[in-house]
């Protein structure tokens, strides 16, 4: 029998993983010894709070990143080919939403190896539950492009079709980019276009507010190195 790849949801701050890591999910963790993650050194120190304290040593990490090459994904199907289960873990959230490990997992469908998503914190889905925004009719971008114009022109973009049919338009951005990300918001929207940010989701800090071009140019945040979600 094939090995099953569980996609296993990691925590979007610190703190206990009790307060959103499900008991069921825990469990299903303490069962594997194998494991695809984003980061070693980040996954190790989950690892070590869900359970793994004294015994991270018995483990074997496969990095599977956005430098990962085809040949390091297969090793990794070799094995749940071979009947071992293997946990995917991104850095923060859910794996393979925004995040490297899709690759392994369109892999595994591909190889007709079963794909286990577990329950667990999405910063996507909690900042759009928080935004006051159309929840029913609502489109992930993802990450705008880094250079200045093109992102300024996709900014455009997304907020004629935000108007236009109503849908929200939900967006994330590496942090040390957020307070330019947030200028070019503030410089191209209408000042009557709502704009939800959402920063540290779960965290004490947690910030999540929803109001108009025209008032965060009042009080504009900063949001550097912070996760944040931003919603039109």
């Amino acid at each position: 029998m094939k090995g099953q790849l569980f996609l296993i949801p990691s925590p979007l701050s610190e703190g206990q993983i009790s307060d959103v890591i499900p008991d069921g999910t825990v469990r299903a963790i303490s069962e594997l010894t194998h494991f695809a993650v984003e980061e070693i050194r980040s996954a190790r120190r989950y690892l070590t709070k869900a359970g793994f304290k004294g015994k991270i040593d018995m483990l074997s990490f496969y990095p599977i990143n956005e430098h990962t090459k085809d040949e390091e994904v297969r090793v990794v199907i070799e094995l749940l080919n071979a009947g071992t289960d293997v946990g995917l873990i991104s850095e923060a959230g859910l794996p393979a939403v925004a995040d490297p490990g899709a690759l392994l997992v369109e892999s595994a469908h591909k190889n007709g190896i079963d794909v286990i998503p577990l329950t667990g914190p999405s910063s996507i889905f909690l900042a759009l539950m928080a935004s006051g925004k159309n929840g029913q009719n609502f489109s992930f971008i993802g990450y705008l492009p880094a250079k200045t114009e093109e992102r300024r022109s996709k900014i455009r973009e997304i907020e004629k079709l935000a108007l236009r049919s109503g849908q929200s338009q939900i967006i994330i951005e590496t942090p040390y980019r957020n307070d330019s990300l947030l200028a070019d918001f503030l410089r191209i929207c209408s000042d009557e276009t709502l704009l939800t940010i959402a920063s540290e989701i779960t965290s004490e800090s947690q910030f999540i507010k929803t109001k108009r071009v025209g008032e965060w140019k009042k009080e504009k945040p900063v949001l550097n190195k912070k996760p944040c979600v931003f919603i039109i």
